[in-house]
């Protein structure tokens, strides 16, 4: 299915402008959601309720109300709230370039993709190759969904990513953990270094990871599905001794392992293997257990299964 685009913005910088469109870079959608529901199957469905005398409120009675004391508040009307939003922008206005590696990643927030729309290839282009050459991302102002946002927009492989950021009050300090500092010696920090270049790879690959969590899940969804009974994984026990006593000879124990991490993770790829091939079965005879099932279950749990 092709891309969506949510909205169609203008990339300025000084005189230039480029028209682009604006897609999402993440999908939410992937975690497996389940529905609240009555022990007899119905749907549930949210109220709110007056503490004062337990009564339901109907979402056109609701007003909003900021707390500036303890239970005293200033109401305040749809439209006064939409006099101090900020206005929704269409234009993305670039204020600076910076260095690549100038913001932690610790200030990103949301990620969208962006793409040229129409007369707009060739502009956007010249800025991607320009950002590259150059090492530089440009910072920019931008009002969305009455808000005001900085944004950093930097070249990808593929394209140009426009990348909220976090108001620095949005972000905690380190400083607050008051944090011990420890000097270390030579010998731990050379056997550090080793350790480090043993299992370093030069690319990060998403790939190679996947949501084990995620796969447990929907096996349990296909074997409900299949009227099978869910069996609770034992807890594991925290390995007792977790403290570091000798801080070389846990380097020098890590660097004799053979392979150190990378042996280990190799398994990682075989575990789907070893799990138990009833979830997959559930999984391949779903369609028949349904048919059986039919006139003697409702078949909501397949519905919630593939809104997965």
């Amino acid at each position: 299915m092709a891309a969506r685009s949510i909205a169609s913005l203008s990339l300025s910088f000084g005189l230039v402008s480029i028209p682009v469109k604006l897609y999402s870079a993440t999908e939410s959608s992937a975690a497996v959601r389940f529905n609240m529901l009555a022990r007899d199957g119905s749907r549930l469905k949210q109220q709110y309720v007056s503490e004062k005398d337990q009564s339901v409120v109907e979402r056109a009675e609701m007003v909003k109300g900021y707390e500036f004391e303890k239970d005293r508040f200033v109401i305040f009307s749809p439209e006064e709230l939409k006099a101090v939003q900020e206005s929704p922008s269409h234009s993305v206005d670039i204020v600076a370039f910076i260095p690549d590696k100038a913001i932690d990643p610790i200030f990103y927030d949301k990620a969208y993709f962006l793409a040229p729309d129409k007369r707009g290839a060739k502009p956007y282009n010249l800025l991607m190759e320009a950002m590259r050459q150059s090492q530089r991302v440009a910072l920019a102002k931008w009002a969305w969904k009455g808000k005001q946002y900085v944004v950093q927009v930097r070249p990808a492989e593929d394209g140009i990513v426009l990348q909220q950021l976090l108001y620095a009050d949005e972000v905690r300090s380190m400083k607050e953990l008051d944090i011990e500092k420890v000097t270390v010696s030579p010998a731990e920090l050379k056997l550090a270094m080793q350790l480090i270049d043993q299992i370093s790879e030069d690319t990060y690959d998403p790939t190679m990871f996947e949501d084990e969590e995620k796969k447990r899940i929907l096996a349990a969804i296909d074997e409900k599905i299949a009227g099978k009974q869910v069996v609770a994984n034992e807890p594991v026990e925290p390995a007792s001794g977790a403290q570091v006593i000798d801080l070389m000879e846990a380097l020098r124990a890590s660097l004799g392992a053979r392979g150190g991490a990378k042996a280990k993770a190799a398994p990682a790829k075989a575990a789907p293997a070893a799990e138990p091939a009833p979830a997959v079965e559930a999984a391949k005879e779903r369609k028949g257990v349904k048919r059986a099932q039919k006139a003697e279950e409702p078949a909501a749990p397949a519905r919630a299964r593939a809104k997965k």
